[in-house]
């Protein structure tokens, strides 16, 4: 193993010995940000309610590349079920296992070191590179991306191409870029009857009974056929509840949570929201149903080829000899923010094959490629500035 891949795995081991579990950071930025200053970067800690975020950047011309993560993590989940303890890094047959080692702290420390060997490399590189980074991913991402984007939006601080460190990879690391991500809409449904004993079917009103007919029309709707970026809308019910435990007691309501991971129209996923509240609405309608509803939406976003996925692609190719696919599956992530304000938005980093899962890991074979794979992307689309 070099130097230059021990540098990256030492910092990946620190920032693993952290438990940083959403929204706690407990100075994982702080040690970013101590390699950063030196380097010439202006640091902004922007603080937002409980959560710590700071952006960064090295440079006041365009074009502006952003490098974006997040340090909190998921919860460990049963401790006793780890095979080593989950903030207490450790590398056993090739494999680094730690809490956050695929999401994403591996991707992080890469940023790192890849912005140090470039500017070392470039001091008077094209552009500006910058860092946005946020311990509020994980949880309720209230207080994190999506501030530090109201910040820059509102003083017209746009960027160019951002990178967001996401584990994308499916089979073999550098196998997949996501270059836009599905809307999630998901729906806190409660349908009302009327509770009574079992045995006097006359008096009561079985709301399981009466929403079973809408709930079987939603499962065969076929809400699209999807686009050339973007798979059909699914429909999936995550959560169903009603009755009280007893055997001869009729419930008066059942709750439901359901949610649509959808294809956004050509104009615009708002449209694609308020249609699909729209149809819903009148299935439940049309099947005189006495309800309440509760919606929660999280925008789509799609970046088409460019110059930072042709970036990327050559970037990963000449890193790992592989050539990536362009996707839009999975779930979210705070690239749906950033496309805000962003030009082109892209995700790549190690497998997700471990993600948020008990004795999460990442190959240690993968993190000088994905080091690599960051300043390759810088020397494209910043370099010849030496």
């Amino acid at each position: 193993m070099s130097i230059t891949s021990n540098k990256t795995l030492e910092l990946t081991l620190d920032l693993l010995a952290r438990d940083s579990v959403t929204p706690e950071d407990k100075g994982c930025q702080d040690l970013m940000i101590s390699r950063l200053e030196p380097l010439g970067f202006k640091i902004e800690r922007m603080r937002f309610g409980d959560v710590d975020n700071f952006f960064a950047r090295r440079g006041t011309e365009g074009p502006l590349l952003v490098f974006a993560g997040h340090t909190d993590v998921v919860p460990t989940g049963p401790l006793d079920q780890w095979h080593t303890p989950p903030f207490e890094p450790t590398i056993k047959d090739g494999m680094l296992y730690a809490r956050g080692a695929s999401d994403m702290k591996t991707s992080l420390a890469a940023f790192i070191t890849s912005i140090e060997e470039f500017v070392a490399e470039n001091p008077n590189h094209n552009g500006s590179i910058g860092l946005l980074i946020t311990a509020d991913e994980e949880a309720a991402a209230t207080h994190g991306t999506v501030k530090i984007v109201e910040t820059l939006k509102a003083r017209n601080e746009l960027i160019d191409y951002c990178v967001v460190g996401e584990p994308t990879s499916n089979q073999v690391v550098g196998d997949m870029i996501k270059n836009g991500r599905r809307g999630s809409l998901s729906c806190y449904l409660t349908v009302k009857g009327v509770q009574g004993h079992i045995a006097y079917p006359h008096l009561v009103k079985n709301p399981i009974h009466l929403a079973s007919p809408a709930i079987k029309e939603m499962v065969g709707t076929v809400w699209d056929e999807g686009n050339p970026y973007f798979p059909p809308t699914s429909w999936q019910i995550s959560n169903i509840n009603g009755g009280t435990g007893a055997t001869n007691v009729v419930p008066g309501e059942l709750e439901i949570i359901f949610n649509f991971r959808y294809c956004p129209e050509y104009n615009g996923e708002g449209s694609t929201e308020a249609n699909l509240k729209s149809r819903v609405l009148a299935i439940l309608d049309s099947h005189g149903l006495e309800y309440d509803i509760k919606w929660e939406h999280n925008q789509s976003y799609i970046t088409p080829g460019g110059a930072l996925s042709s970036a990327i692609t050559a970037a990963i190719k000449h890193s790992y000899n592989v050539t990536p696919e362009l996707s839009t599956t999975g779930g979210t992530s705070d690239g749906r923010f950033i496309a805000d304000i962003s030009k082109e938005v892209v995700e790549f980093g190690p497998l997700n094959k471990t993600i948020h899962k008990l004795n999460e890991c990442v190959g240690l074979d993968c993190i000088e490629p994905l080091k690599e794979t960051y300043k390759k992307t810088m020397e494209i689309l910043l370099g010849n500035g030496a």
